[in-house]
């Protein structure tokens, strides 16, 4: 096992209504093409988002023309964002920056040689021996293929304090001029933030104070045929979004064995979770995980308020979600699932175990 100390988010700016953020961003991408705005406007309007937070002043995004001014934005403002959740977990936890044994850092908005994982060690103070293992490439799946990589490490490494860090922002990878459906979709989803998440091994001393769920176990799964489904197209500008209007489709079918195969592989079925953690992918994706799984109709609600008041921050969005639902308690001793999808099309599955102590 290993056990979730405390969960952090951070920020940048204040909320931005979405109607202010269209009036922005929609002569960027649609210009003098009138089919264009009214579609985009739709789209912002139906996307479930009423908030969300941009690591800049909307009217700032007509300057961000290429790729090389977009990632200087990411490492400047993004080590920033990453700094401030990784500190704010850390004393939420109640352990040290030295105690760390391992960070993970996780990011699909922008890069970085080294990545901004070294850069935590140094304003953190963490230990110069403090394994690191950067990621690049698990995009919305990245917060909970992340828990599930840092609870293998745990269950071998027992006495072991681990940090995960989830960074994205988005809203720099907006692209100039691109009325592709998947680019509008994107433009009203998705928000900009930071996530962190400390968890202890089993023999960890802090594992026995530890008011937040076990991780118990995981499971990946890629779904074959779906590589152009999800992900980005690199280009001279940046990442391009590729978003296919059929995920929502594969989730619908695939979903439901790799949940129900995890939960049996433990004893478990789908009606006695209590709480489903599952990253605010937006309403279309929400709703296939609660067709597929035949959900109650609140059993996604601390995902539809993420997704109302932040946008889907990619993979930092399961772990918002994962701190409003433990912020609103669930049953001691009871089942949870934390779920995500990324590029390959990829689902990460954790089964969650609330601390007995819980709710």
């Amino acid at each position: 096992m290993s056990h979730l100390l405390a969960v952090a988010s951070a920020l940048p700016g204040p909320p931005r209504e979405q109607g202010r953020i269209s009036d922005v961003v929609v002569p960027l991408v649609a210009g003098d093409d009138a089919g264009a705005t009214r579609l985009l406007r739709r789209l912002h309007a139906g996307s479930g988002v009423r908030t969300r937070h941009l690591a800049l002043a909307p009217q700032d995004y007509a300057g961000v023309r290429d790729f090389g001014h977009a990632n200087d934005l990411y490492l400047r403002i993004g080590t920033d964002l990453a700094a401030q959740a990784a500190a704010d977990a850390l004393a939420h936890a109640g352990v040290t920056a030295e105690d760390v044994d391992l960070v993970l850092f996780t990011s699909v908005t922008g890069i970085g040689a080294p990545s901004v994982d070294a850069s935590l060690v140094r304003r953190l103070g963490m230990r110069s021996d403090v394994r690191r293992t950067p990621s690049f490439g698990w995009g919305c799946g990245g917060g909970a293929a992340g828990l599930a990589r840092v609870h293998d490490h745990l269950v071998g490494h027992p006495h072991d304090t681990a940090l995960l860090v989830c960074l994205e922002l988005c809203s720099l990878t907006l692209q100039h001029g691109d009325t592709d459906p998947a680019s509008l979709v994107a433009s009203g989803l998705f928000g900009d933030g930071a996530a962190a998440a400390v968890l202890v091994g089993d023999a960890h001393p802090a594992a026995a104070r530890a008011q937040g769920p076990e991780v118990v176990a995981a499971r990946s799964r890629l779904y074959p045929g779906t590589e152009g489904d999800l992900g980005w197209q690199v280009g001279a500008t940046g990442f391009r979004i590729v978003l296919s209007a059929g995920l929502p489709d594969v989730i619908r079918a695939e979903l439901a064995a790799d949940v129900e195969g995890l939960l049996a592989a433990h004893g478990l079925k789908v009606g006695d979770v209590t709480r489903w953690v599952v990253h605010a992918g937006g309403p279309r994706i929400l709703d296939a995980v609660s067709d597929s799984l035949g959900l109650p109709d609140d059993a996604l609600a601390a995902s539809r308020a993420s997704l109302a008041a932040v946008g889907n921050l990619s993979s930092a969005s399961v772990l918002d979600v994962l701190d409003r639902t433990l912020r609103s308690g669930a049953p001691g001793g009871s089942p949870g699932v934390l779920l995500a999808f990324g590029p390959g099309v990829s689902a990460e599955v954790v089964l969650l175990r609330w601390s007995a102590t819980e709710g």
